[in-house]
C-alpha cells in the first residue's frame, strides 16, 4: 500500500523525496509527508491529500534544508486521512515512515500510556515511533540501533520502515518484514524506496531487502544485516526500465499510455520465448519431463491477475488438457487446499509483493507443491520465493488500474499452455507451431484497434450517466466480462457486475429494466448463437445491448443497440484483442465522468496488507 522513499547524499534531500513520492503515489494518496535532517535539526512537514499539496506547502522542498530525509505517501488503514495521521511520525529524537500494519499496537499503546507517554494520532505507526523513543530515553547510553532493535522485538505485524535519528544525521535505517523495500545505489548518495520507479531518475542499481533484513544506508555505502543481526551481502540488480518509461510521454493519463503500450509489451514478453517457431519457456529446470508429471495446476492471484488466471485456466485445459483450478489468493490459505507433490501452483502478481498472494505461495511450498511465479518486477518477494519464475516484460505500470500487466500475464499463460501441450503430447507439433505463430501476431492485430478509439469513446458518451451496468459472456468471454466490469468499477465508480451469460435467467434478469446497459461479449464461435439469444432476452426486457464480436459475425438486427467488431482471429487468443475495447470503454467513461483516472478513490496499486 503506502509508498516510502529515503535519501542520503550530497544533494538537498527534500526535492528528491518529493519527486520520489510523486512516482510512488500510485501506492496511496490519502496524505504525504517528509522529514529532513539538517544542521542538527529534524524538520517535518506533512499534509492530507496529494503530494502536489505537500510540494506547494514546502515551496518545492525549499523550506526543509538538509541532505538526509525520508518521505511517505499514505493509503490509510488505522486512522482516517488527516494531517495528524500522516507520516512521518516523529519525536524530537526519531522519525519514521511505515508501510504495513502493527497488529499488537493496541496493548503496546496502553502500556506506553500507563508509563506517561502521550499520543497525537490514531495510527498504529505512532506506537512504534513512541516505543523507539521510549527506549532512547530510558537507555540514554544505548545506541539508536539498539533502541530500534528492542522496539522491533516487541511488535507483531508487517512493516517496511525508514528510520531517522537526530543523533545520527548521516544514516537511514531501512527495515523489512513482510512488506516490500529496496535500496538504491548511487555515486556518493544512496536511496530507500518501496518500488523501482522512485529511483529511476537517479539510479537503476538497487538491492532488495530479504525478509527480516535491516539496511544501514549512508552516503558512502550500504550495509545489510539479516534478522539475527548478522552482516550479509545482497545482490545488486539493474532495473531494465528507464526513466521515460515511468512518465506519461504526451498522453493525458498513464492508463491511456499503458493501454497503448500493450502491443510492445506483448512482443517483449512473447518473442524471447519462441525458438524456431515453437514455445520455449527458458526455464532449464522446468523440463518437459517435469511438465509431464504435473497432475493438477492451481492458478492463484488477486483482482485483475486472478482474471488473467481465469483466461489461463480455459487456455491450459483446452490446449494442454490438464485440470486447472483458479483461486483468489486471499481465500486459498483458508480453504485448506488439497495439494500434492505433483501439483503445480502458479502465482500471478504484477508487483510480486501482493501479501495474500505471497502467503499463498508459502503455503503451497510448505505442502510440497512446486511453484511457478508470473511477475513483472525482477527480484520481488514472490519471484525470490518461487521455484521458477516467468517474468513479464511490461515495464513500469503506474496507473492504479492494471492494463498492460494483465495482457502480458495472459500472454505468458498462453505460452505455458502451449509448451505444456507440446511436452505432454496433448497437441500435434504442427498445431502448437501454428498457435505459436498466431500468438505472435497479436500485437499487429491490436494496433488498428488502438488507432481507432472514436467508436469506443462514442459508446462511453452514450452510457456515461448510467448508474448500473452489466457484462456477460461465456467461456473466455465470461473471464473478460469480469475484467471489463472491474475496470469500469475501479476508475469510473459506476456500479457494474459481470455474469456468465447462461446464468442470466437464474435471477440476474430481474435486474434488467428499461434502459439498463448490458455489454455482451460474443467472440467464441462455439457459443456465439447462445450468447446472441441471451442478448435478445435482455433487449426483450428493455435493456440496451452493446455487443462485442468478431468482424464477420452475423448479428441479427434486433440483437443489439451497438456493435463493436474485432478482427477475425483464433478463438483461443481472442481475450488478447477483446480486452482493449473494454479497457478503453472504462477509460473514456472515467474521463467523461470527471474521475481521477490514474488514482481512483480508495485504491492503491500494490496491496501489501491483508
Amino acid at each position: 500500500m503506502c509508498g516510502i522513499v529515503g535519501y542520503v547524499g550530497h544533494q538537498e534531500a527534500a526535492p528528491i523525496l518529493l519527486d520520489g513520492l510523486e512516482r510512488l503515489e500510485y501506492r496511496g494518496y490519502d496524505s504525504a509527508g517528509i522529514a529532513v535532517c539538517g544542521d542538527g535539526v529534524l524538520r517535518l512537514c506533512k499534509k492530507k491529500g496529494r503530494v502536489a499539496a505537500l510540494r506547494e506547502l514546502t515551496h518545492d522542498g525549499g523550506d526543509l534544508p538538509g541532505t538526509l530525509g525520508i518521505g511517505h505517501t499514505r493509503w490509510a488503514t488505522h486512522g482516517e486521512p488527516s494531517d495528524v495521521n500522516s507520516h512521518p511520525h516523529s519525536t524530537p529524537r526519531v522519525s519514521i515512515v511505515h508501510n504495513g500494519i502493527i497488529e499488537n499496537y493496541g496493548p503496546l499503546k496502553a502500556d506506553l500510556m500507563a508509563k506517561g507517554v502521550t499520543f497525537e494520532s490514531e495510527t498504529d505507526t505512532e506506537v512504534l515511533v513512541r516505543l523507539i523513543d521510549y527506549f532512547c530515553c530510558t537507555q540514554p547510553k544505548a545506541s539508536p540501533l539498539t533502541a530500534l532493535r528492542e522496539a522491533l522485538g516487541m511488535v507483531r505485524g508487517s512493516y517496511a520502515l525508514g528510520v531517522l535519528f537526530r543523533a545520527e544525521p548521516d544514516t537511514i535505517y531501512a527495515v523489512k518484514k513482510e512488506s516490500p523495500l529496496i535500496v538504491g545505489w548511487g555515486e556518493g548518495e544512496n536511496f530507500v524506496a518501496s518500488d523501482i520507479p522512485a529511483l529511476l531518475k537517479y539510479t537503476r542499481r538497487y538491492s532488495v531487502l530479504e525478509e527480516g533484513d535491516m539496511a544501514v544506508v549512508k552516503a558512502d555505502g550500504i550495509r545489510f544485516y539479516d534478522a539475527f543481526g548478522k552482516p550479509v551481502e545482497r545482490e545488486v540488480l539493474t532495473a531494465d526500465w528507464d526513466e521515460k518509461a515511468a512518465e506519461k510521454g504526451g498522453y493525458p493519463h498513464f492508463m491511456l499510455k499503458e493501454i497503448h503500450e500493450q502491443p510492445a509489451a506483448i512482443t517483449a514478453t512473447v518473442s524471447p520465448r519462441v525458438e524456431d517457431g515453437m514455445p520455449d519457456l527458458r526455464l532449464p529446470e522446468l523440463t518437459d519431463e517435469r511438465l509431464r508429471k504435473i497432475r493438477n495446476i492451481h492458478l492463484v492471484a488477486c483482482g485483475t491477475a486472478m482474471h488473467a488466471g481465469m483466461v489461463g485456466k480455459t487456455a491450459i485445459e483446452r490446449i494442454a488438457r490438464v485440470p486447472v483450478y483458479v483461486d483468489i489468493a486471499s481465500e486459498f490459505r483458508y480453504r485448506d487446499p488439497i495439494l500434492g507433490k505433483n501439483d503445480l501452483v502458479v502465482i500471478i502478481s504484477q508487483s510480486g509483493e501482493t501479501l495474500d498472494t505471497l502467503a499463498a505461495l508459502k503455503l503451497a511450498r510448505e505442502r510440497g507443491a512446486k511453484t511457478l511465479a508470473v511477475v513483472n518486477v525482477v527480484g520481488s518477494s514472490i519471484a525470490r520465493a518461487a521455484d521458477w519464475v516467468l517474468y513479464t516484460y511490461a515495464g513500469p505500470e503506474i496507473a492504479v488500474a492494471s492494463t498492460k500487466a494483465y495482457s502480458v500475464q495472459m500472454a505468458v499463460l498462453y505460452l505455458f499452455a502451449l509448451r505444456l501441450a507440446l511436452a505432454r503430447g496433448a497437441q500435434d507439433e504442427c498445431i502448437v507451431r501454428h498457435l505459436t505463430v498466431e500468438l505472435q501476431r497479436v500485437p499487429e492485430l491490436l494496433r488498428p484497434i488502438l488507432k481507432d478509439c472514436d467508436n469506443i469513446k462514442y459508446l462511453a458518451s452514450q452510457f456515461m450517466n448510467s448508474d448500473h451496468l452489466f457484462f456477460m459472456g461465456r467461456g473466455f468471454d465470461y473471464a473478460l466480462s469480469l475484467e471489463g466490469s472491474l475496470k469500469l468499477k475501479e476508475i469510473s465508480y459506476v456500479h457494474s457486475e459481470a455474469y456468465a451469460a447462461g446464468e442470466l435467467k437464474h435471477g440476474t434478469i430481474s435486474l434488467i429494466v428499461e434502459g439498463t446497459p448490458v455489454v455482451a461479449l460474443a467472440t467464441q464461435d462455439s457459443v456465439y448463437e447462445k450468447t446472441i439469444s441471451n442478448v435478445k432476452e435482455v433487449k426483450t426486457r428493455g435493456g440496451r445491448g452493446i455487443l462485442l464480436c468478431k468482424q464477420d459475425a452475423k448479428v441479427p438486427a434486433d440483437a443489439a443497440d451497438h456493435v463493436v467488431r474485432l478482427p477475425e482471429f483464433e478463438g483461443v487468443f481472442m481475450p488478447l484483442l477483446l480486452i482493449v475495447p473494454l479497457q478503453l470503454f472504462a477509460y473514456y467513461m472515467s474521463v467523461l465522468r470527471g474521475c481521477d483516472v490514474d488514482k481512483p478513490r480508495n485504491l492503491a496499486k500494490s496491496v501489501t496488507v491483508e
